[in-house]
Parts: structure tokens; sequence; C-alpha cells
């Protein structure tokens, strides 16, 4: 069983959306990056001071995965969203969305801390450095399996199996999904598989 009940097939992303915004098609070579605090907020809302960096998939994934073991829900939700779909638009994370008494927050808190143990290395680092390398695909939808996210120099894939019992190697597949929203990415889906 893996830790922390982090076992959920699909986890939605959707808890942490705004008001509706559309995609944008534009193509953005996918490469290798580490997670840094940067004040960029491409999409002009106040998340600047976070330091939430969506200037690329990997810098999305990064940053998401290092607010995950940190606890830091808030950093987390800004850098989510959901796609749009068919006639919904886009929404994405937003201060107001993520804030401390945003009831979007407030639900997501349970569900991602679930998955604070299970992401942690051991021995755990209270600064964790979250590195992506290469995310699969191009144009604005990319998937990076958890073999590709490294945190502290240890594959996501072997942390999450180190912290499971019962669980095999071949039986765990874990992959995040980044898509660009209006030239920002975002941290779109979680396939967590035990199988």
């Amino acid at each position: 069983m893996i830790a922390g009940a982090a076992v959920a097939a699909v986890v939605g992303l959707s808890g942490c959306s705004e008001d509706p915004k559309s995609g944008e098609s534009q193509k953005q070579p996918a490469s290798s990056s580490t997670v840094e605090d940067k004040s960029k907020s491409p999409d002009g809302d106040s998340s600047s001071a976070t330091g939430v960096d969506r200037s690329s998939a990997e810098n999305a994934v990064s940053g998401w995965v290092a607010a995950l073991i940190k606890g830091d829900v808030e950093e987390a939700c800004l850098l989510m969203a959901e796609p749009a779909d068919g006639s919904r638009p886009a929404q994405v994370g937003s201060d107001k969305r993520c804030g401390d008494d945003a009831p979007e927050r407030k639900r997501m808190e349970a569900t991602l801390g679930q998955f604070k143990k299970s992401f942690t290395p051991d021995p755990p680092s209270a600064d964790p450095k979250v590195k992506v390398t290469q995310a699969l695909g191009t144009g604005d939808k990319v998937t990076v399996p958890a073999a590709r996210i490294n945190v502290d120099g240890q594959a996501l894939d072997k942390i999450v199996l180190s912290h499971s019992t019962g669980v095999t190697q071949d039986q765990l597949d874990i992959k995040v999904e980044s898509s660009r929203i209006e030239g920002s990415w975002y941290v779109t889906n979680l396939d967590f598989n035990v199988g």
C-alpha cells in the first residue's frame, strides 16, 4: 500500500480554479529544469510574490512537487489548473482561489497533504531540490513520468516505492501532466496508478 493513502487513480486538479480563461495554441520545446524561486507571473495575477514559475512545463512540475513536499498547499494550488473542456473554458490557480481562506484551498489541503510523505525522500530536506528532465511531448501539453522527476537526486518513482509496502516497481505508474494555458504552464493532471 502507498503511504499516506495516496492511491488515488487520478487526482482532480480542479480544486484550484479561477475565472474562466481559454487556452492558447503556442509551441514551446520541453527541456530540463530545476525549480528556482522566480518572481514571474505571466498571467498577470498577484502570485508573483510567491515566486511561482510557470515559464515552462518542467518549472511548473518541479515547483508543484517541491510545494507538495514542503506542505505548501497555496503554492501547489497556484501551479495547478483545469484545462478547457468543450464549452467550459480553462481555469487556473490564483491568489483569490488559493489563499488562506479560499474554500478550494481548504478542500485541497487534505488531498494534496497525502502526497507529502509519499513524495519526500529519505533523508528529508526542508528545501528540496526538484529537477525535471525533459518532459515528454511538445506543444501545449506534456507528460512527465515520475522517473524523470528527481528530488534531492532521487527519482520520484523510487521515493514513492520506498514509502510503499506490497507494491513493486512494475506495478507503479505515476505521471504528471502539464499544460500551457494562456502562455503559462500549469500542472493539469496527476495519474497515480498502482496495479
